[in-house]
């Protein structure tokens, strides 16, 4: 089993490129950095700077929804690969292609850790409401709603 899941802030605006061809795809770069859970030496934070890929609806959800410093959750599996550069040498690279991705805090409680927006089915966020976590409902709905 291939799965991975990182929480963590974008270290820059994620790259986007598009494919070329007739159904071209958004293709998002961007470096997620993690805080590690354990550090060696206690007086200074530690992270991993962890390279991830998104395609598709979520590269174009990363390209207009995600900047550096946003927290989010990705979840995908990890993709090794190998090229040879241009002076010859041959590069390994490493890193997780995103098949979900959601915001791990609301953007007016920064720091705070509530979660809420999600791109895993390609839709756009949307506020969640009072700022409690549930969303207002107008009053004499009751007689509208197909389950009583």
């Amino acid at each position: 089993m291939n799965k991975v899941i990182l929480m963590g802030r974008l270290t820059r605006d994620p790259e986007v490129r598009y494919s070329q061809g007739e159904n071209s795809m958004a293709i998002a770069r961007y470096t997620l950095a993690v805080d590690r859970r354990f550090n060696r030496n206690n007086d200074e934070q530690t992270a991993d700077f962890i390279n991830c890929v998104a395609f598709g609806r979520n590269g174009e959800f990363a390209e207009k929804y995600l900047h550096k410093g946003t927290k989010i959750c990705a979840e995908g599996r990890i993709q090794t690969g190998s090229y040879t550069n241009k002076d010859g040498q041959k590069v390994y690279t490493t890193e997780v292609v995103v098949e979900n991705q959601e915001f791990a805090e609301s953007k007016g409680n920064q720091g705070s850790g509530d979660g809420g927006f999600s791109s895993g089915n390609g839709m756009a966020p949307e506020p969640s409401g009072a700022g409690d976590g549930f969303m207002n409902i107008p009053e004499g709905i009751e007689e509208e709603l197909p389950f009583n």
